[in-house]
């Protein structure tokens, strides 16, 4: 993938006559600093030309910026294994593997999601720093969106922020849901905070940041739940902390009160990813095949993903 330091974004009738600092405001989401940056830099055209800050646009103008400058990756490339899904200059789709974690906790170590697609972007002549929109848990497997710039980032960490970013999780719970609720779909709407009695787990406190998460019965028996769910907001451990604090934990999550009889990891896997993409305003939808080892789960219980989910 060639490297191009410049983003294009064209004119719409909604900027017409419109100044080019409106634009670079607007639209492209530019703070004052990083404008100036750029003009010093003659880092903006506009038609190819390097414009004033307070001249006119029109539709159909191409205005373009310098916002991917050649980064030195921060970690070392080394192969482990991941499933691309969507890349382009901006952004990568990933499906993660269960079993690595996305970035080190440590600086020694090594083996994680990062030092993969480093790996992966040395391959094709690309340099970069490595930096999740959101997150998965190591033992989380499915889709992950990836900034490949600082940008990218700085963009669609806002689209996060402002609940544009729509994930969709598939999990399966110890028990019964609708032994205790008799919805078919509900909202947990409870905030989380650290455990100060376990550095790793999370729990419900009405002192914690405020945690929704929306679910969705698919399947049900005595024994396990299968849930579609969608995080409102992104809270560490959030979807195995709320199901955990209704007492419907996540099989194998022996974090959170699950057992490993069925798996040995929490049965929990990121199944679809929506958005716009910011630079092309496109509707980006992207979904994740079920690993082996939740088809055995599914398998084994007798709780199949139901086609009418996109998987």
């Amino acid at each position: 993938m060639k490297y191009n330091k410049w983003i294009t974004y064209t004119i719409s009738e909604t900027w017409h006559d419109h100044k080019v600092e409106e634009v670079l405001k607007g639209p492209l989401e530019l703070s004052n600093r990083m404008i100036n940056r750029l003009t010093r830099s003659n880092g903006l055209r506009l038609n190819g030309k390097m414009p004033w800050l307070n001249r006119i646009v029109k539709t159909g103008d191409r205005l373009q910026v310098a916002v991917r400058p050649r980064e030195k990756a921060d970690l070392k490339p080394e192969p482990v294994p991941f499933h691309g899904i969507y890349e382009d200059t901006d952004f990568m789709v990933v499906d993660k593997p269960s079993g690595i974690t996305v970035h080190p906790v440590r600086p020694e170590e090594m083996g994680t999601l990062a030092h993969g697609i480093l790996h992966h972007w040395m391959t094709q002549g690309w340099e970069g720093k490595v930096r999740p929109v959101h997150r998965l848990d190591r033992n989380t497997s499915g889709l992950l969106l990836i900034a490949k710039h600082a940008y990218a980032h700085q963009m669609m960490d806002r689209k996060l922020r402002e609940k544009q970013v729509h994930r969709t999780y598939l999990a399966w719970v110890h028990g019964s849901l609708s032994a205790t609720t008799s919805q078919v779909e509900g909202i947990i709407d409870a905030a989380i905070q650290r455990d100060p009695h376990h550095s790793l787990r999370r729990r419900v406190s009405p002192e914690g940041d405020q945690a929704i998460t929306h679910y969705r019965i698919l399947r049900q028996h005595e024994q396990a739940t299968l849930l579609q769910v969608q995080l409102e907001t992104g809270r560490t451990h959030q979807i195995r902390v709320h199901f955990s604090h209704l007492g419907h934990p996540l099989l194998g999550d022996k974090l959170y009160g699950g057992t490993p009889v069925h798996i040995r990891r929490q049965a929990l896997h990121a199944a679809h990813l929506s958005f716009y993409h910011p630079l092309k305003g496109e509707k980006m939808a992207y979904q994740a095949d079920l690993p082996q080892d939740l088809i055995d789960l599914a398998d084994r219980l007798d709780l199949p993903v139901p086609k009418l989910f996109p998987v």
